[in-house]
């Protein structure tokens, strides 16, 4: 049996920039991304804490050390420059993989900078 469960997340993001007239996704700093375990088209779901929006895009890659968090597309309208975001990734495993399951929370704050990363079990 397969059950999906939490893989990683980017809690507390700050949106850079949110591009309507871009083909869609959304654009994370590339160490944000190692650090979560994320992937180039890997499916995310995104929680806006300020306005209580959750839905699904798919990751593109940014620029190392530009910090920069932008929802592109038909999601650009879900935010504002500003607004707090968490970046939730999910993946499937099984019986056995979560015996040793430990998903990632990467902590940032108000620059994208990372402060901590836990182990959120």
């Amino acid at each position: 049996m397969q059950i999906e469960m939490l893989y990683s997340k980017l809690h507390r993001a700050t949106v850079t920039d949110a591009n309507l007239n871009y083909i869609g996704s959304i654009t994370i700093d590339e160490e944000l991304m190692e650090a979560a375990k994320m992937r180039v088209g890997q499916k995310v779901e995104i929680l806006n804490i300020n306005n209580g929006e959750r839905f699904s895009t798919y990751v593109i890659l940014g620029e190392r050390y530009k910090r920069d968090i932008c929802l592109n597309g038909a999601a650009a309208r879900k935010v504002q420059p500003g607004d707090k975001i968490i970046i939730v990734a999910y993946a499937s495993y099984n019986e056995k993989e979560l015996e040793t399951y430990e998903p990632k929370v990467v902590i940032l704050d108000e620059k994208n900078n990372i402060t901590d990363i836990e182990a959120c079990i």
